[in-house]
């Protein structure tokens, strides 16, 4: 048995290949190819038809190269490991697979510079677009030289409004402020806030873009409603990735005028809030009320299950891709700032206050 020297096993297909075994010129193979020019629609099916007979792979370099596509875009994202980015992640590439796009993902664990290495490869790498959730909103030069270089940007989980760019979150201060009113009006007036965000120490957030501060605003702003006016009484803090949320819990449960509740700005960190009540032996919710951001698969599979303020996850992803998708095509409106609504799931871990408590 003979092998075609030119299309057989030891190099792939090429056009010419594809034009000589179609019978057609290279220029028509390669427009039939990539689906621009004028082809009949008999030459087209000729050359298709040779392309899937010698296995023809399209080299996506150089068709890069004539369209200025490559169909990838980059998702540069804050933290893969939290449970909310995961399913944000899922909403992304489904999106992007539906609307012909590979994703290169990047993970910043909310490092600036990070994030800025990360900009910068991906950019390398012709992206079409980039979705980011910025890890600062103030350390954003990367993120203006990319959109005005003619990469489109759209900003995920957070905003930052003098950017001009497209964003796609949740009304976190609204949230947050809407679940600590739900523990006042059982009786709770001692409420605590843990989180791996923010300053304990001031009243106004200096990034007023932040996920974690627009969150921590929302709970002093519902405390001030009901007249409590320290509302940095049982706020407690850490720095990303630097410290265990369960100390910080149990530095407050352990208190001498501890908590009866407790507002968790995350899963990961509701997950620190229940270890160090488990461990200080403290009931939920007949002890201690908590709720936290975010549904996750053990929230509901806890007993108590674990009342929770919802986000549209894989939603907050797919819009973010659609969004991107639409600048890419050519999209010249104004940039807009969709907010997706989240949902109050109310469980059993969360009672009305004991009397003298």
């Amino acid at each position: 048995m003979t092998t075609n020297r030119r299309s057989g096993p030891h190099r792939p297909a090429t056009i010419p290949d594809v034009a000589r075994e179609a019978g057609v010129s290279r220029s028509t193979a390669s427009r039939a190819l990539a689906d621009y020019g004028s082809v009949s629609p008999e030459a087209r099916e000729r050359v298709r038809a040779a392309a899937q007979k010698l296995g023809y792979r399209p080299n996506q370099l150089a068709r890069s190269m004539i369209t200025g596509r490559t169909h990838t875009l980059g998702a540069v994202i804050a933290d893969i490991q939290n449970p909310f980015f995961a399913g944000v992640t899922r909403g992304i590439t489904d999106a992007a697979r539906a609307a012909g796009y590979q994703i290169l993902l990047a993970n910043t664990d909310e490092d600036p510079a990070a994030e800025r290495a990360a900009v910068k490869t991906l950019r390398d790498q012709h992206v079409d677009g980039l979705i980011v959730s910025p890890a600062s909103t103030t350390d954003t030069a990367h993120l203006t030289a990319a959109h005005t270089g003619g990469c489109p940007v759209v900003l995920l989980d957070r905003r930052v409004p003098r950017l001009g760019l497209d964003s796609v979150a949740v009304d976190n201060h609204g949230a947050a402020q809407d679940a600590v009113r739900r523990l006042l009006a059982v009786g709770h007036r001692r409420i605590a806030l843990v989180s791996l965000v923010g300053n304990d120490a001031t009243d106004d957030p200096v990034d007023p873009g932040s996920t974690g501060l627009a969150r921590i605003a929302g709970y002093r702003a519902a405390l001030r409603e009901a007249g409590i006016d320290d509302t940095g009484r049982y706020l407690r803090t850490g720095a990303f990735h630097g410290q265990d949320p369960a100390l910080l819990a149990r530095d407050l449960l352990d208190s001498p005028e501890p908590p009866t509740a407790v507002f968790a700005t995350d899963s990961l960190v509701a997950l620190g809030v229940l270890s160090a009540a488990r461990e200080l032996s403290l009931r939920i919710p007949e002890d201690l009320s908590v709720i936290t951001f975010d549904d996750t698969d053990w929230a509901r599979a806890v007993r108590p299950r674990v009342s929770v303020v919802a986000q549209p996850v894989q939603e907050l992803g797919a819009q973010a891709v659609r969004a991107l998708v639409n600048r890419i095509q050519g999209g010249t409106q104004p940039p807009e700032h969709l907010t997706l609504p989240t949902e109050f799931v109310a469980r059993e871990s969360v009672a009305r206050v004991r009397r003298g408590a």
